[in-house]
């Protein structure tokens, strides 16, 4: 990578690179032509190199990209104020380490290189290096190089703190859904994959390439989506996108580019999903649920396409969690399928097929993609988020023909295109079959946690009752009428050292209405849904019914989320704060 040059400050000296200076100019005095020195020879063959001084080491003169660590010192202010150029140097060193630019430990550029740097004599440098040696800023030992004193301590500046980027809760014990447990992920497989995928990669691969993604990944992923969920696609069709929420965001302003005003959600569902819905311009509008998942059969009462209603209006999609909806778990009923892609069909509208967790069924085979009932009215979403890790940001969108161009040409403005490396290492780690053995082994390990998990309420908590199908990483746990109020247990866990969240937090809306599957006493199931846009991601959810007294609290738990260590102590925990409340 190439380095910042570092500015010197105007005056006598000049970078060496300055135009119309002599090379070999001293750094401290104005250019001039250089002096004869005895050992010159009186003449050189064209071409030969210099003599050597008499040490018997030739004068480095490499380019100033050759020479140690980077350092920026901007010392042209000073040297306009009319300081000298050890003082300016010494100045813009000290007020490096004060501000904390250069922490206690840095290792700072040799005197050779830090001259070269700036365009001044070595001597120079080594002056000011020893005087803020000697005033405790910097520290030197003998083969140790120069470095920046521990005793100097940074200054306040009295800005504000920093927006902390992850703004996940922290406890004890986590069991907030939604992650898997990162302890295994397959280390020694990805390691042999990314070997395997390195060493046979062209050259070309790692230039900027396709926003679909390489093609060596959508071929794999073609292959094992076909096999594995049913999904009909090619790799043309095909795009790896930064993470499940950036295809999202990608299809929503693409959707907005073809005149949708608003998508349909499913009444619970992920609230950064509808944050990036809305930050894209849609309006939502919420399903109800019950046992056999949304309530697709109202989509045509939301509004639809062409002339029955204005554009703002129009509902141009429906986003849905059909092999498992999240967070209730339900599967979307076949007749319910049928009914969102007619929609679809007749009011030239897309269904958004979110398949988060679709490989982790436990008590039968998993129902299939829904795309493939329609490849060219249903975008398919899947990710390697709860298969391996989130932190890799690898999911990808199969996507009808009309929309594979806005798309493309929307990823390629956001990023140009995923990062290389990993596209090859997952595409290896699919084809040589440790992908589908790594799926296996997580598969049983998380089998058998939602087994302790249910197994342990039974015994401890027996009126709390698991709903929804056995899959994914989470559970609903839904208390028993007559129960503290839901915000008071999670109140009880946090205390305890618990991290999950209850289920009104993933209420799409004031109105949207609990899950039959969760039923609220005097909810009524035939009410309309608001199909109103909300005013926000994070207001407090008015857990308030419409009609009878309040539901009762129901508990969201990542069962995943622990490592084998850490699980037993947060079971035990959640069965002492369900037993208590």
């Amino acid at each position: 990578m190439s380095r910042a040059r570092t500015t010197p400050g105007p005056g006598p000296s000049a970078p060496r690179n300055a135009p119309d200076t002599p090379r070999s100019a001293p750094r401290d005095t104005p250019a001039a032509p250089p002096a004869a020195t005895p050992d010159a020879s009186p003449a050189s063959p064209p071409g030969a190199s210099p003599a050597a001084p008499r040490g018997g080491r030739a004068r480095d003169h490499a380019p100033w990209t050759a020479f140690g660590g980077d350092l920026h010192l901007d010392l042209t202010e000073r040297r306009a104020a009319g300081a000298g150029l050890r003082a300016a140097l010494e100045d813009a060193l000290r007020e490096a380490v004060q501000d904390g630019r250069l922490a206690p430990g840095t290792r700072l550029p040799s005197s050779r290189a830090l001259g070269e740097d700036l365009g001044i004599a070595r001597n120079t440098v080594v002056e000011a290096y020893g005087q803020l040696t000697a005033e405790g800023w910097l520290g030197a030992r003998p083969g140790s190089g120069t470095t920046v004193a521990d005793r100097a301590a940074p200054r306040t500046t009295g800005r504000p703190a920093a927006v902390r980027a992850d703004r996940r809760p922290t406890g004890r014990h986590d069991l907030l859904a939604g992650r898997p447990d990162l302890s295994l992920f397959p280390r020694s497989a990805w390691l042999a994959s990314a070997r395997r995928a390195l060493a046979v990669a062209p050259h070309d691969a790692f230039d900027y390439g396709s926003p679909l993604g390489r093609i060596e990944l959508r071929r794999a992923l073609c292959d094992y989506l076909a096999r594995v969920r049913g999904v009909r696609t090619d790799p043309d069709r095909l795009l790896v996108c930064a993470g499940f929420g950036q295809g999202l965001g990608l299809l929503a302003a693409a959707l907005r580019g073809r005149g949708a005003g608003r998508i349909a959600v499913e009444g619970y569902g992920l609230p950064p999903q509808r944050e990036v819905l809305r930050a894209a311009g849609l309006g939502l509008a919420p399903l109800p649920l019950d046992c056999d998942g949304a309530r697709t059969d109202l989509l045509d009462d939301l509004g639809g396409a062409g002339g029955t209603v204005g554009t703002a209006d129009r509902l141009g999609a429906v986003l849905l969690t059909p092999a498992h909806q999240f967070p209730s778990g339900a599967a979307l009923a076949a007749d319910r399928r049928a009914a969102a892609v007619r929609w679809a069909r007749e009011r030239d509208g897309y269904v958004i097929e979110d398949d988060y967790d679709g490989e982790f069924r436990y008590d039968r085979q998993p129902l299939g993609a829904m795309q493939a009932l329609d490849p060219d009215r249903v975008v398919y979403g899947g990710t390697a988020a709860k298969s391996l890790a989130p932190g890799l940001r690898l999911a990808w969108l199969a996507l009808p023909d009309e929309l594979v161009e806005p798309v493309a040409r929307l990823k390629a403005l956001a990023d140009t295109m995923s990062p290389v490396t990993d596209q090859l290492t997952f595409a290896e780690l699919i084809t040589s079959g440790r992908y589908d053995r790594h799926v296996r082994r997580c598969r049983l390990h998380y089998r058998r946690r939602r087994d302790l998990l249910v197994a342990a309420l039974a015994e401890r908590a027996p009126e709390v009752r698991v709903t929804g199908i056995a899959a994914g990483l989470h559970a609903v746990l839904q208390l028993p009428p007559g129960s503290r109020p839901e915000a008071e247990v999670l109140g009880r866990a946090r205390a305890a050292g618990l991290v999950l969240t209850g289920l009104d937090w993933y209420r799409a809306g004031p109105d949207a209405e609990r899950p039959l599957d969760l039923p609220a006493p005097g909810t009524r199931p035939d009410a309309a849904p608001d199909t109103r846009p909300q005013d926000g991601p994070d207001a407090a959810p008015d857990t308030r019914p419409q009609d009878g007294p309040a539901a009762p609290p129901a508990l969201v738990v990542g069962y995943a989320t622990p490592s084998d260590r850490a699980f037993p102590a947060a079971l035990d925990a959640l069965c002492e704060v369900l037993r208590e409340s």
